[in-house]
């Protein structure tokens, strides 16, 4: 039997909402071990004053598996 744990984080890109995604569950597989899934609970955008998007932001939910 395995256990998993969740957990929240916010990653954010310049770029689009799929490369935040993706730069978030590279940097969470760093720290936690055995990372299983991600789902997005969340999107956001950051605009500059003129209304032009300049960042993209998800906050995730990080499934990982516990350890014996």
């Amino acid at each position: 039997m395995s256990v998993a744990r969740v957990t929240e984080i916010i990653s954010s890109s310049s770029e689009s909402f799929e490369d935040a995604v993706r730069q978030g569950v590279r940097r969470a597989n760093q720290t936690l071990k055995d990372v299983r899934g991600a789902w997005v609970e969340g999107h956001k955008v950051v605009c500059d004053g003129q209304g032009h998007i300049t960042e993209y932001r998800v906050i995730l939910k990080v499934t990982f598996v516990l350890k014996d």
